[in-house]
């Protein structure tokens, strides 16, 4: 091979290489997402905080859902539960209450509140896999809003004054949060979302198989009636190689009519519980704050 013929070939594998290296940095490669994450471009993960978590954690028969779920209930260690107000965790897909345990919200709950935020419960309750929204007899936002009152009340705890939901669980806690607006309750103090799992088509949504035509999305998804949600109450936080990350804009810029919500962050993270434990700090400082600052029911 003669030199000009080494040259050329060296160069050609440098220009690929460099081509390849903006592909992955920009997400214009397929698999890049995955690549990013194997070089730790996603950002790191969370680290639970070393503090006692508490949970109080219940068998309940749901009429509303025709099936016993669980009930965890999250309280900062030291601290009474009595009249706490409440902020509903909501899950996501394939995950139940005792995932978001796992997660550690009660330990995340019990730093916070020793930064100085003003003390809240954190509760979680089994929602199914049906988006947070009916599916037969199986009604799992009836259960939110006629029968998870009463849980907390028996079990001395204040009123439900906000949602956190991650993945499914946004889709169920920004429901949840208009049809309680809508129904003349009070308005929720807040409401944040983590990867929110919203769906700007009927393409994307019916692969989900969670909703039984085209017509039952249309009246169910949140990114359909961004007018009924509270811009001024709402957080929305989303990783940038998070496959929701173009709904997650829609949602926060388009609350409210246009509004746009309070707080919207995104940053390197995907779809992961490692993204999640990264920014739970953050969203149970935005969620603290403002049921301090929301009148008691």
């Amino acid at each position: 091979m003669s030199r000009r013929t080494v040259l050329t070939g060296a160069a050609v594998l440098l220009a690929g290489a460099a081509a390849g290296t903006v592909g992955v940095a920009t997400h214009a490669l397929p698999g890049s997402t995955r690549i990013r994450g194997f070089l730790g471009l996603d950002g790191p993960a969370g680290v639970v905080p070393s503090v006692p978590g508490s949970v109080t954690t219940r068998r309940m028969r749901s009429t509303a859902r025709g099936t016993s779920v669980t009930v965890a209930t999250m309280v900062p260690d030291g601290v009474e539960p009595a009249g706490l107000p409440v902020l509903l965790a909501l899950h996501g897909q394939g995950a139940d209450a005792q995932t978001l345990v796992s997660l550690g919200l009660p330990e995340f709950l019990t730093a916070a509140v020793r930064t100085g935020i003003a003390p809240f419960a954190i509760v979680a309750v089994d929602g199914g896999h049906h988006y947070w929204h009916r599916d037969g007899s199986d009604d799992p936002q009836a259960m939110l809003r006629d029968e998870v009152p009463g849980w907390l009340d028996d079990a001395g705890l204040g009123p439900v004054q906000g949602a956190l939901g991650i993945s499914m669980g946004a889709f169920g806690a920004l429901l949840w949060a208009s049809q309680a607006q809508a129904s003349a309750q009070t308005a929720p103090a807040a409401v944040a979302v983590v990867s929110p799992a919203l769906f700007r088509t009927w393409d994307e949504a019916h692969a989900r198989n969670a909703f039984a035509d085209e017509a039952e999305w249309q009246a169910l998804e949140p990114l359909r009636h961004l007018d009924a949600i509270d811009g001024r109450t709402l957080g929305v936080w989303c990783g940038n190689d998070d496959p929701f990350l173009p709904a997650a804009r829609l949602l926060a810029t388009g609350a409210g009519q246009g509004r746009g919500a309070a707080v919207a962050r995104y940053d390197a993270g995907a779809h992961t519980e490692g993204y999640w434990r990264r920014v739970l700090p953050d969203v149970l400082e935005f969620t603290g704050a403002t049921l301090a600052d929301a009148p008691r029911r």
